[in-house]
């Protein structure tokens, strides 16, 4: 098995009988701690606070995650918090699959990373939205009395 570690009192977990996830961006399996507090975040798209959407696939997967942490800051957590993410693309292809992994990377940096189903889908809610980032995050029971 390939070494496991912990982050907060959540263990992610990457067989060693899968390939390797890492480097895009993920983990196969995270284990949530009991007593947990549970944060379900909405798919979060491209968009700016008016609605505005950004331009281009790129731009709007860097608004997607910066309005994933703006959600997650309003629960109390952080990206390190989330155990789940579900990715939608529309005309999902390999220059879009090394840009979602490239800013997965990039976000979550040294600390564990999430499951994540990337999910190809021929329209989202807006016209001209491109990609939408939905987050199930957990926070351990020590750390939200600590909160």
């Amino acid at each position: 098995m390939q070494p496991s570690f912990r982050h907060q009192q959540t263990i992610a977990i990457n067989p060693a009988e899968l390939y390797d996830p890492r480097p895009n961006g993920y983990s196969h399996v995270v284990i949530a701690p009991a007593n947990a507090r549970w944060i379900f975040v909405a798919g979060q798209g491209g968009e700016d606070a008016s609605g505005l959407l950004a331009k281009g696939f790129n731009s709007q997967l860097q608004r997607c995650l910066s309005n994933l942490r703006i959600a997650l800051a309003a629960a109390d957590a952080s990206l390190q918090h989330v155990v789940r993410l579900t990715v939608l693309v529309v005309d999902h292809d390999q220059q879009r699959l090394d840009l979602i992994s490239k800013a997965l990377r990039k976000a979550w940096g040294d600390h564990h990373t999430p499951a994540c189903t990337l999910m190809p889908v021929p329209r989202l809610a807006l016209d001209g939205m491109l990609v939408e980032i939905d987050a199930t995050a957990c926070i351990g029971a020590t750390e939200a009395t600590a909160a």
